[in-house]
């Protein structure tokens, strides 16, 4: 059972939400707090990169959770445990999507704040949603779950 402020918590969004937000922070707190640049030129431009590939793993994973008619809500029970395509390498390809177009982003905007803020997703993934998924996997799937989980990592 999870404790009364974590899953208030982890209620007030779910993962995607919390990476809009934290997209959104990153992107102003870039203006709004200037400070040390560590990246120029054309260094930065490879954020456009990190942010396509990004891009293309979230499409990815989604258009697996639509062809296996499952959720991609960490709310709701799936039917169906993935163990193809992005997930033959990390547990959670959508969460590690997410992460990269944080970096990526950071990575475009060159200074040192953004790069704050794909830490702190994956902290808030760590600590708010991933365990509860995988208790709920577990419970669906038994077995088959815990046989996927020695074989791949959490994230990559």
């Amino acid at each position: 059972m999870e404790t009364g402020l974590r899953k208030k918590v982890r209620l007030l969004a779910d993962g995607q939400g919390y990476f809009l937000i934290l997209l959104i922070l990153s992107i102003t707190s870039h203006f709004v707090f200037p400070v040390r640049v560590l990246l120029q030129p054309p260094v930065t431009w490879s954020g456009f990169f990190i942010i396509a590939a990004g891009m293309l793993l979230a499409s990815r994973c989604r258009s697996l959770f639509l062809r296996n008619r499952t959720t991609m809500s960490p709310y709701e029970s799936p039917v169906v445990l993935i163990t193809t395509g992005p997930f033959r390498f990390s547990r959670n390809p959508a969460y590690l999507a997410m992460a990269a177009i944080l970096f990526g982003s950071a990575v475009l905007m060159g200074t040192l704040v953004p790069f704050v803020f794909p830490v702190l997703f994956i902290a808030i993934i760590e600590v708010l949603f991933i365990p509860y998924e995988e208790r709920v996997l577990e419970k669906n799937f038994g077995e088959e779950y815990r046989e996927y989980t020695r074989g791949v990592r959490r994230w990559v």
